[in-house]
């Protein structure tokens, strides 16, 4: 039987849960806020509502001792959150906490290392993806969520919904992509998705009901790159920054790569020139001009 203690938690959690919905953010931000609130109660056994400062400074202390910065920061707005619309009271801001200032810049492939990676994957639908990603610079989200509607061949742009900030945009579709997307949907034919969950075998993926999940991407893709022994850092995330510095490279306006990659601030956009110096020109034909260079082989669909 649980305490009143734990009652008044979870009663506390399922409010969390309840505002963090109707404030319409990204399911990624809903589950670090909601991991931010489990994992504070499991330190203070359910006491969330009477913390005094002192008691979240050892909290965030030890934190940082066995995580980064960026889990220190999810937790501290995650609680901020709670304090604000849950228990609807002033946050006391933490003055001690304030992650380090960093600039880093992305690492990238090459274009001839991007057609590697591509050649490597065996696997169909992660050659595809990545493929994807790179073509028109997504996030791994919006390539997988992408549906057959989003796709209009006429004007050759595809419509990526509900990005980061709740935003649509509308992005240049090569000719290449296009054709590629086609192939592949003609292999398993879904009536929505162009990446549906494989959870029922290649022959019924157009029976389920939800996108590939993005977690089987992450370990794929590192694990061709180390294979080909490129010495950098590379991602998913990595073929979108390839994306971009190739386009300004290729004489792409920074005005029109920032619309392209659906960036609040000029300036998210321009940290590509510490990796390039070339600009202007329209994106549609240079895309094109850069993604006819790859042929995407088939091979044995697994």
């Amino acid at each position: 039987m649980k305490t009143s203690v734990e009652s008044k938690f979870d009663a506390y959690y399922e409010q969390q849960c309840k505002h963090l919905k109707l404030k319409g953010l990204q399911p990624k931000t809903i589950e670090a806020y909601s991991r931010a609130i489990r994992r504070i109660g499991g330190y203070f056994k359910g006491h969330v509502d009477d913390l005094t400062q002192n008691q979240l400074l050892d909290y965030f202390s030890q934190l940082l001792e066995i995580s980064s910065w960026s889990t220190v920061k999810l937790d501290l707005y995650g609680l901020k959150f709670f304090y604000t619309h849950v228990l609807k009271t002033n946050w006391l801001d933490i003055p001690v906490i304030k992650s380090p200032k960093t600039t880093r810049i992305p690492d990238i492939v090459t274009a001839d290392e991007a057609f590697q990676l591509f050649a490597s994957t065996r696997k169909l639908s992660y050659r595809v993806i990545f493929f994807t990603l790179y073509s028109m610079g997504l996030r791994l989200g919006e390539g997988l969520r992408l549906q057959t509607g989003d796709i209009d061949a006429v004007r050759h742009r595809v419509h990526i919904r509900n990005a980061k900030g709740n935003k649509d945009r509308l992005v240049p579709l090569p000719t290449k992509t296009l054709q590629v997307l086609r192939r592949f949907w003609g292999v398993h034919k879904h009536p929505i998705f162009i990446f549906p969950n494989r959870k029922r075998g290649l022959k019924n993926a157009h029976l389920v009901d939800s996108h590939l999940d993005r977690v089987v991407y992450k370990l794929p893709c590192k694990a061709v790159v180390k294979e080909l022994k490129i010495k950098k850092k590379i991602s998913c995330h990595s073929l979108r920054h390839s994306y971009a510095t190739h386009l300004l490279e290729a004489g792409v306006d920074m005005l029109e790569l920032q619309k392209i990659l659906g960036h609040v601030s000029l300036l998210t956009t321009s940290k590509y020139t510490h990796l390039t110096s070339h600009t202007t020109q329209r994106a549609g034909k240079r895309i094109n001009e850069i993604m006819d260079k790859f042929n995407i082989t088939w091979g044995k669909i697994s």
